[in-house]
């Protein structure tokens, strides 16, 4: 074969192989991007939750001044209790959304290494089909 198919297939590998890879980095850039944008939902849901808790507080020590009972006793250990829980509870969604995010974050690396897999794939192949072409 001519020189000029010979490096027409050089180039052909080397473009393919410089596509997949930055595809890979596309790829993880979008799912870090995504990552970003669900701590920030995260962050907004967590604040809402934290308003609407502190309302139902704030409202339940008025009912409670009210009808006049002191901050001692069973009103005092249940509000005890469920401040553990609801701490817990946050907990475990603070939790839930960091697996999330850290899930995104995995997906995009192996998207990377995929493509990267795949461009070494492709510049072997075009190493043989040159080395195949080259004249003896």
């Amino acid at each position: 074969m001519s020189f000029a198919i010979v490096a027409a297939m050089a180039v052909s590998t080397a473009v393919s192989t410089y596509g997949q890879v930055q595809a890979g980095k596309a790829q993880q850039q979008e799912f870090e991007r995504q990552a970003e944008e669900e701590k920030i939902a995260a962050e907004g849901r967590e604040l809402q939750r934290k308003q609407e808790l502190n309302k139902v507080l704030a409202a339940n020590a008025v009912s409670a001044s009210m009808s006049g009972m002191t901050g001692e006793g069973t009103p005092a250990s249940i509000a005890l209790e469920s401040a553990k829980q609801i701490g817990t509870s946050e907990g475990m969604i603070n939790l839930s959304d960091k697996l999330k995010r850290a899930q995104l974050r995995r997906q995009g690396a192996n998207a990377r290494a995929m493509a990267n897999i795949q461009a070494t794939s492709t510049l072997l192949k075009g190493g043989v089909g040159i080395a195949q072409a080259m004249p003896e």
